[in-house]
């Protein structure tokens, strides 16, 4: 299937920022496959590189001076061809940290890897998040002859269905689950263990909101990237972690950093005001994130005649 793949409809500024986010992720490919033994490494190829929500469709929001302190992240998909040189431990950290560290990008970038194979067998059974991208997306990069994306197949309405409500039932209780061992790490006065415990409970929130919604979520434990996604499905979200302030910005990266920090840091430091307002906005987290998968639920039921 035939993609977009110009980007006419962003600021010339944009456009120079992602045209230097193809770059570096070709450097930095190159440097983690050039100096590789192994055959498939040195032949490992990134096919495509995808451009994906807001920017794609429209509607990205730039505002990071104003009181709501909101900047709409790239969203991207690198399709490679081997499963091999998905590995983001050994392929992409790199290009991860020089993405963050770069002066001429002002935007952050987010970014998953997938093999053309994996993306296909995807849209053959009509998963909605790939199809999505398919549909909407543009095509920042593509290896010269190589192959178009499978045209995505429909999935039947009761299917999608049982999909979602089977998502829901597994993710959503573990969301209170480690709210109620984060209120217990509370009390025994186990700082590091709480945040932790809110990381996880905030993770599975977003992870089950895209699982429902869109039958996939990214392997990450990278809750800055998860929230990226949620707000890009539902923008309600968005009003759940404040960005206005210091404070608000500085709650949310403690946040971020306690999935390692918390449990391996002895300079991790947190403060019992800081878990308490990270506390209320997980369960505000909780309580949007459950509205808007049983709104998605409810939905699909009508259209499935269940």
């Amino acid at each position: 299937m035939l993609m977009r793949t110009d980007i006419d409809h962003l600021p010339l500024a944009k456009q120079r920022e992602l045209a230097r986010v193809v770059e570096i992720l070709h450097a930095e490919f190159a440097d983690a496959t050039n100096l590789a033994s192994s055959k498939w490494k040195k032949e490992g190829r990134i096919l495509k590189i995808i451009l994906f929500g807001s920017y794609a469709r429209g509607g990205w929001v730039d505002e990071p001076h104003t009181a709501k302190g909101y900047l709409s992240d790239y969203d991207l998909l690198i399709v490679v061809n081997y499963e091999r040189v998905v590995e983001f431990s050994e392929y992409w950290y790199k290009a991860e940290d020089r993405l963050m560290r770069e002066p001429a990008i002002k935007t952050p970038v987010n970014f998953i890897v997938h093999t053309l194979a994996d993306v296909n067998d995807k849209l053959k059974k009509g998963q909605y998040f790939f199809s999505e991208i398919v549909k909407d997306g543009i095509a920042l990069y593509n290896l010269k002859g190589e192959k178009p994306f499978a045209t995505p197949l429909p999935l039947s309405s009761r299917d999608a269905l049982e999909i979602a409500r089977n998502y829901y039932d597994q993710w959503m209780p573990t969301v209170q689950n480690y709210s109620v061992l984060a209120e217990d790490a509370l009390n025994r006065g186990m700082r590091n263990e709480r945040a932790f415990l809110l990381h996880q409970s905030v993770e599975r929130a977003y992870t089950g909101l895209l699982l429902v919604l869109t039958s996939y979520s990214p392997s990450t434990h990278n809750v800055k990237f998860l929230r990226s996604l949620g707000e890009e499905l539902d923008p309600r979200l968005i009003d759940v972690w404040p960005r206005e302030t210091k404070h608000d910005r500085r709650c949310f990266e403690l946040l971020k950093r306690a999935y390692v920090e918390a449990r391996y840091s002895e300079h991790y430091k947190i403060t019992d005001e800081e878990l308490g307002w990270l506390n209320d906005r997980a369960q505000i987290l909780a309580d949007h994130i459950n509205g808007a998968c049983r709104e998605r639920l409810a939905a699909l039921a009508e259209k499935a005649g269940a």
